[in-house]
């Protein structure tokens, strides 16, 4: 049981890493008001918060099988304050801060109407931070971290997520009128 609760562990938290990056990649699509391939544009909105509160159950069940799981050592205090944790206590930290701000965003994004759409877009900038510690959470806590398969994958998401971020700082990047007026996100 217990091998199996740290694969489960293990697993939703490359699959949570995955769908954060594609629902931070989707979240610069968005603002640029672009369609996809066979979306409308105003269903990539709708696929990138689907993506981001899919992510958002992946990294439960990440907390919650290690917390689970006798050999990750884990409390539901490490889970909240950053690096207490006994094993690993950077790298463990790095993943609390991480979940930690994305609390705040999933937060916010609950919030919007009452705290006003200022209040929302300047938390949820909090993901282009959120994503890095996120990243440095798996590459230093993970078991895998030297594993073939997971620098790949990791190589991959980076790539992604670094391809995106200079194109939204770009001048080629034109934000869409719609996502200036606050209608898309």
């Amino acid at each position: 049981m217990n091998e199996a609760m740290w694969a489960l562990g293990r697993g939703s938290g490359v699959v949570a890493l995955v769908l954060l990056t594609a629902s931070l990649w989707l979240g610069i699509v968005t603002r640029s008001g672009r369609p996809l391939p066979g979306l409308p544009r105003f269903s990539v909105t709708l696929v990138h918060r689907n993506l981001a509160l899919l992510s958002v159950v992946f990294v439960g069940l990440h907390i919650l099988t290690l917390l689970a799981d006798p050999y990750a050592k884990l409390t539901a205090l490490d889970a909240v304050v950053p690096f207490l944790g006994t094993t690993k206590p950077f790298w463990l930290g790095l993943g609390t801060v991480a979940v930690d701000l994305m609390l705040a965003v999933v937060l916010t994004a609950l919030l919007r109407r009452w705290i006003g759409r200022r209040v929302f877009k300047a938390v949820h900038w909090a993901s282009y931070a959120m994503w890095p510690v996120a990243i440095a959470h798996t590459l230093g806590t993970g078991t895998d971290a030297s594993a073939g398969w997971l620098l790949l994958l990791s190589g991959v998401c980076l790539l992604v997520v670094v391809i995106a971020v200079l194109w939204r700082l770009s001048a080629r990047f034109v934000e869409s009128a719609a996502a200036r007026r606050g209608e898309l996100s």
